[in-house]
């Protein structure tokens, strides 16, 4: 029983509808309210001045001579003054000691207050005999000792006034009734029209109307960022798809070497030491992908705060401390302290230690080493605080990186030709789309140029818009 009360969803072409056509028909009785007053008031003008021009005619008949008023009104004239195939005719003259001086007895009379304006042209609204009148008076003043304003007044009733009203009104809202249907079909055509669905691509912002101007550009940013999204989504899957493969594949293959017939303990252990380094990678190349998709898909609505990128560098140190102990490297820091002014800038501290801790393994992994022999990787983080500018620097001594493959090698998956390191290839991705969403540079260049092991120096500069 309550469903029956509530309000049934409307679509948007019926609500749109009923916001423009329910104020044109609310305002359609108010319209002809309007028109009636403005009609009544344009007929009455030509027989208001018709009257006015009667009482001007009657007082140039009033006159004087030594002691009495003088008013003659030729039959002949009566008759013409009165005569009117619709509306009757009143008159009346009224004396200087308040006689009838000629017309109609029970005409009524005028407010005395309008004496105060003699010789000028009164027009109101009165009745005679019940029945509503418009008359036009004069008070006039006469040369006689002692003696009072004449009045001088004419009026008829209003039945020409009416008709002409109406005539007007007419005029003006038969054509407006044979519209109004027809503007409600071209509203329903072209709101249908306007509405009617189409596609998922971007509107065109140059075409609509400037009200709507800020929605259609809100709307085609939701559209492109909904249109990166999927594609971030795409490519995510087919990466993981054709990073996973090779792991999944030796380890199923390393499964069934396992379980083999006449394996002896020590290939089996052998098959559980390749599966688990191939779960390693597998979990590795994981991790990567989805550093890498969160990367991507960040933007200018990512959490952001200040962040001492001299407390990220030597955290990111401390958890690749027994890594490079493994590997006999030389793992370490120089550069400014954290209490160094101009190492703060505004960021994700998530995102920004996932840039620091990509570029120091792929160091790691690049840079030869061995005991007698251990690799170097330093470090540094910089600031120029009369630029406010923040730099990382991480330099190894590995081999370097030919010229010809610097900008190659921050792509997703690619690998420098001749080398054996086993990593998933997105390392440098990773930091790419990092430094990206920060507005900084990423420059690469050879640590010690002219040495057999040149190295490589990666600096990523963080500019004064983000410090």
């Amino acid at each position: 029983m309550v469903k029956l009360f509530q309000l049934r969803r409307k679509s948007l072409f019926g609500q749109i509808l009923d916001w423009m056509l329910t104020p044109l028909l609310l305002l359609l009785p108010l319209s002809v309210m309007l028109s009636w007053v403005v009609a009544e008031s344009i007929a009455g003008r030509p027989f208001d001045r018709g009257l006015e021009h009667n009482v001007k005619a009657l007082v140039q008949l009033i006159k004087t001579d030594q002691q009495h008023l003088l008013f003659n009104l030729p039959s002949p004239a009566r008759e013409i003054l009165r005569a009117d195939d619709t509306d009757t005719i009143y008159y009346q003259v009224i004396g200087t000691h308040g006689e009838l001086v000629s017309g109609d007895g029970d005409f009524p009379i005028p407010p005395e207050d309008d004496k105060s304006s003699l010789g000028e042209m009164h027009l109101r609204d009165d009745k005679m005999h019940g029945v509503n009148i418009r008359v036009a008076y004069e008070w006039v003043k006469v040369d006689l000792p002692n003696a009072k304003p004449v009045l001088v007044q004419v009026g008829e009733t209003l039945e020409k006034r009416s008709v002409l009203a109406t005539e007007i009104i007419k005029g003006v809202l038969l054509p407006q009734l044979v519209i109004l249907p027809l503007v409600i079909l071209l509203v329903w055509l072209a709101l249908g029209h306007g509405i009617k669905p189409d596609d998922m691509s971007p509107l065109e912002g140059n075409y609509v109307p400037k009200e709507i101007a800020p929605l259609v550009a809100s709307f085609n940013d939701l559209l492109t960022r909904l249109k990166d999204s999927i594609a971030t989504q795409k490519r995510f899957l087919a990466d993981a798809a054709h990073q996973l493969k090779t792991p999944l594949a030796g380890l199923r293959m390393q499964a069934d070497l396992a379980q083999r017939e006449g394996s002896n303990t020590q290939e089996l252990k052998k098959s559980l030491q390749l599966i688990g380094r191939a779960s390693i990678r597998a979990t590795h190349t994981v991790n990567q992908l989805l550093s890498l998709a969160r990367a991507e898909s960040g933007n200018t609505s990512i959490a952001r705060a200040p962040c001492n990128m001299v407390e990220i560098a030597q955290s990111v140190i401390q958890d690749s401390l027994p890594h490079a102990m493994e590997k006999h490297i030389d793992l370490g820091y120089e550069g400014v302290n954290a209490d160094s002014r101009g190492v703060r800038i505004l960021g994700n501290a998530t995102l920004l230690k996932e840039l620091v801790r990509n570029l120091v393994d792929n160091a790691m992994n690049y840079t030869p080493s061995s005991a007698e022999n251990p690799g170097v990787i330093t470090v540094r983080v910089l600031s120029n605080t009369a630029g406010k500018v923040v730099a990382l620097q991480v330099e190894d001594s590995g081999p370097g990186i030919p010229a010809a493959e610097r900008e190659q090698i921050f792509r997703p998956f690619y690998r420098a030709l001749g080398t054996q390191v086993d990593g998933s290839g997105l390392g440098l991705a990773i930091v790419m789309e990092v430094a990206r969403l920060h507005s900084a540079m990423v420059n690469v260049q050879d640590a010690s140029p002219g040495k057999p092991q040149p190295g490589a120096s990666f600096t990523v500069r963080f500019p004064h818009t983000s410090a």
